[in-house]
């Protein structure tokens, strides 16, 4: 292990001007991990029942603290989707070194330790940062944590850099380096898992949907259990949706399409169409969660508005709640589009050889382009709707406890994240200049 730590460092420090931009992404996220979890520890050790003057008294009372240090905790799954896509992306930019690490000895295992350990390197300054910028901010409110919470800060520095060596060992679970400087994927057979994918999917959405036919006083007994199974369930589905309909469109356009970027797409799909799903796993349980929260949201703000003369405390409690539960939505599609995009430069640096040898038998640019952003519109469009449909029972289960109205606003947020997508992958189709270059060429 310690051979290992030294060739990560020592390949670390070495990195070729490319990889810094992984480098700075594998930071950035460590410091957005580090400074969710800092807030988290810092809020859930205030003790019992104090006074704090933010948030219209939100943080002051245990049970309403909780609920912030649990969306902050929940703002990490991104974080952790983000920084795998950024691991995926280090381990194809090495992939030469690593084929002669395999010729001198190194077996598929050191090979994934090294690029995990390489990854967690990064990781450090970055939560150090996060720690700065967490203290700047703590300063700037004139707020002193408590001493409970400094045994946590401690344990969070330390925390993120493993918990992103770890993610990045699952990350290349399936990437395995030849020593004749080949990269692949050891992924099971998708076609079995195709028809299981559509009917999973199914299944979770039927059974999630049931759940909102049970009796009224069961549902607001058991809403928030309610809410988490339907997010999870469906979320779960959507993924799995993603996969299978990546795998279906694959072979079907393959077989049928006429348009050259159709058919392009089409082959990478049939290729490796469970990519679709790691990319966009994230991405899926946050567009659950927006559309439930707009929905809800629409029901909570009518509600309170017509009780807003008997209510025990001002307006500015509720809608600074609200708000502030609309701004984590936001930063985790925020931090799921950046893994996109970050996923999308992953797929074109992977196949810069093959992309190459495209352009340079006659395939023009806009066909390659239209391509890459078919490889991602195509399996994400049944994804995001079943995406939709679970979160919009969430917002109608709300709506049948406490008697709100209806509205179809929601609806409309799976065609903005699906807008959003198509933005965030077309960012990455500059580095397709680049990857059709002719030098590629020399490579193949």
């Amino acid at each position: 292990m310690k051979a290992d730590i030294r060739i990560a460092w020592i390949l670390a420090r070495g990195s070729e001007r490319r990889e810094w931009y992984r480098i700075l992404l594998t930071a950035l996220g460590a410091l957005a991990a580090t400074d969710f979890a800092l807030a988290a520890v810092a809020i859930a050790a205030v003790p019992g029942q104090v006074s704090i003057p933010y948030g219209h008294g939100l943080l002051d009372q245990p049970g309403q603290r909780a609920g912030v240090v649990l969306t902050l905790v929940l703002l990490l799954l991104p974080v952790v989707g983000f920084l795998g896509q950024c691991a995926r992306i280090g381990a194809v930019h090495r992939h030469r070194r690593m084929a002669a690490m395999r010729l001198t000895g190194a077996t598929p295992a050191q090979v994934r330790r090294i690029a995990a350990v390489e990854s967690a390197f990064p990781s450090l300054p970055g939560a150090v940062a996060g720690v700065a910028v967490f203290a700047v901010v703590l300063a700037s409110t004139g707020h002193t944590p408590y001493p409970a919470a400094w045994a946590g800060f401690a344990a969070v520095v330390l925390a993120v850099p493993v918990a992103a060596a770890l993610v990045s060992v699952f990350a290349l679970r399936h990437v395995v380096v030849s020593p004749l400087d080949q990269v692949r994927r050891t992924v099971p057979d998708p076609g079995r898992r195709t028809l299981f994918g559509f009917l999973l999917g199914s299944v979770l959405v039927s059974a999630a949907a049931m759940l909102v036919t049970l009796p009224a006083d069961v549902r607001s007994a058991a809403f928030p259990l309610l809410v988490l199974a339907l997010v999870f369930a469906t979320g779960a589905g959507a993924i799995w949706a993603a996969g299978a309909s990546a795998a279906l469109l694959g072979r079907r356009l393959t077989l049928r399409a006429r348009r050259p970027a159709v058919l392009i797409a089409a082959g990478r799909l049939a290729h490796d169409p469970w990519a679709a799903a790691r990319t966009h796993a994230a991405l899926l349980l946050v567009t659950v969660v927006g559309v439930g929260f707009v929905g809800v949201r629409a029901v909570l703000l009518a509600d309170l508005r017509a009780k807003k003369d008997v209510l025990p405390t001002d307006m500015g409690f509720y809608t600074t709640g609200i708000g502030l539960a609309g701004s984590a939505v936001l930063i985790a599609l925020a931090i799921s589009l950046c893994g996109l995009a970050v996923g999308t430069a992953e797929s074109l640096t992977t196949r810069r050889r093959g992309l190459a040898a495209q352009a340079a038998a006659g395939v023009p640019h806009g066909v390659l382009a239209r391509a890459a952003l078919l490889e991602t519109a195509l399996p994400l469009a049944p994804a995001l709707l079943l995406a939709g449909v679970g979160g919009t029972v969430v917002y109608l289960a709300y709506a049948a406890i406490v008697g709100g109205p209806v509205s179809l606003l929601p609806l409309l947020v799976p065609v903005g994240v699906y807008a959003a997508c198509l933005l965030a992958a077309a960012t990455s189709l500059p580095l397709l200049r680049r990857a059709v270059h002719p030098s590629e060429l020399r490579f193949t």
